[in-house]
């Protein structure tokens, strides 16, 4: 009885040891801008973060704009052919079948608006493909229903779960981020290239952060990478964006942008947490 007493007074003790190394690690990343939330009846992007997210905006208000020529253009066809030619005011219809510069023009432009459109999308689809040399390496490991990450070469390793309403207050979050805050959260430093390489435990999930423009499905047994590189500190948010299970909508992404010096600090937190 003494001996079963004195385990579970040694595992209590280790628990209150790592809480607290996890406490501190946490206490060095407070303070931070939200920069990377939803917000309500939203409709535009989040603000971005990254060289990635910029692209994609640049390239969503490109193709926005083709597309708002071309309903304005097919509408107007649209609206000339129903005035124009209604049966009350053309009574003796055309009868004839081809026209053949109308065909060719209606062949070729399309050609032209899609070779346009790929010459400009294609390089923003090579900058995310092309995984260039990392600062930092972290893999994430997708789970029914949580992350886990990695950080490959300083033997930092973690699991991010969603917070509770309760909870929140204690972690410096107020109650608009319930669902979207984690117990723990990814820290980086700002103006390094973040390399993740991504994979699933059981089941296909996505690690999502919209305010860095990066999606990729975590799939099991393959291990696919994104990169990154944030420039503006702050805290952002993501969720797991490929449905999972039951437990699908709970399993957010939280991910901190500091400086430098508050980054070395928290990884010697964090490794004293892991007993590196």
């Amino acid at each position: 009885m003494r001996l079963t007493n004195s385990v579970t007074a040694a595992w209590a003790a280790l628990g209150l040891i790592l809480a607290g190394a996890g406490a501190r690690a946490q206490e060095v990343t407070q303070d931070l801008e939200i920069v990377g939330a939803p917000t309500p009846g939203g409709t535009g992007f989040q603000a971005a973060a990254t060289s990635i997210a910029r692209d994609v905006h640049w390239l969503d208000n490109f193709l926005l704009v083709i597309i708002t020529i071309i309903t304005l253009f097919v509408t107007g066809l649209l609206a000339w052919v129903v005035i124009r030619y209604n049966h009350k005011s053309n009574k003796t219809p055309a009868g004839f079948t081809h026209n053949s510069p109308l065909e060719i023009a209606w062949t070729v432009v399309p050609i032209i608006i899609l070779v346009a459109i790929g010459a400009f999308s294609l390089p923003v689809l090579f900058s995310q493909q092309e995984i260039p040399e990392a600062d930092i390496t972290i893999k994430v490991t997708g789970y029914q229903w949580y992350w886990g990450y990695e950080y490959v070469d300083e033997g930092v390793a973690f699991e991010g779960f969603m917070l509770a309403e309760d909870e929140l207050a204690d972690y410096g979050y107020d109650q608009s981020l319930y669902r979207l805050a984690t117990d723990t959260a990814i820290v980086l430093p700002v103006g390094k290239t973040v390399v993740m390489q991504v994979t699933g435990a059981d089941v296909i999930h996505s690690w999502t952060v919209p305010a860095f423009g990066v999606k990729q499905d975590a799939v099991p047994g393959r291990l696919a990478q994104l990169w990154f590189n944030p420039d503006r500190e702050g805290v952002y948010f993501g969720q797991c964006s490929e449905l999972c299970g039951k437990d699908h909508a709970y399993m957010p992404i939280t991910v901190k942008v500091v400086s430098q010096e508050t980054y070395d600090t928290w990884l010697e937190e964090a490794k004293v947490q892991n007993g590196v």
